[in-house]
């Protein structure tokens, strides 16, 4: 996914911030006065309630004091959920074997819009299987991705939460 310059310089204030509390930046979108920040827990993938407020009170006087955004707008923290964003290559080897739509920046192939099963990613390119053809995606033109909400990807998240609260207790 790819930042506006605007973002970066947020990302660049809000990355420690967030880290600094145990969390992990997903993904950061400043759309419409909305400047929309999913996070995770690095161990369970999630974010509760309490972990949102937490980074909202850490980071809105950092916000307040170096004012990136003139105007007014809204803060949002949120989990990225169970049908989240893909954002890194990385992304793409961890949910090898589930439904994505993926969306380029240009043409390629005759389409821009994938939506397909994950085969994998190496070399900074994404390889899909979208009507049972494999097209091989280069990272850098995907200009944004998600998963796909589907009974498989529901089953693989509650079994995670499952054997994760068994190594916990």
């Amino acid at each position: 996914m790819k930042n506006t310059p605007l973002e970066h310089k947020i990302i660049n204030l809000a990355k420690p911030v967030i880290e600094d509390l145990g969390f992990a930046l997903v993904m950061l979108e400043f759309k419409g006065g909305v400047l929309q920040i999913l996070a995770e827990d690095p161990k369970t993938g999630n974010l509760g309630l309490e972990d949102c407020t937490k980074i909202t009170k850490n980071l809105s006087p950092l916000l307040e004091v170096e004012d990136p955004i003139s105007g007014a707008y809204t803060l949002e923290i949120s989990s990225p959920g169970i049908d989240r964003p893909l954002v890194k290559p990385g992304d793409f080897k961890k949910y090898k074997g589930f439904e994505a739509k993926v969306e380029l920046d240009e043409i390629m192939e005759g389409q821009k819009r994938f939506r397909g099963v994950i085969l994998g990613e190496e070399n900074d390119f994404v390889t899909m299987l979208v009507d049972k053809i494999e097209h091989r995606l280069e990272f850098a033109a995907i200009k944004k991705a998600r998963l796909v909400l589907t009974d498989e990807l529901i089953k693989a998240t509650r079994m995670d939460r499952e054997i994760l609260n068994e190594t916990t207790n």
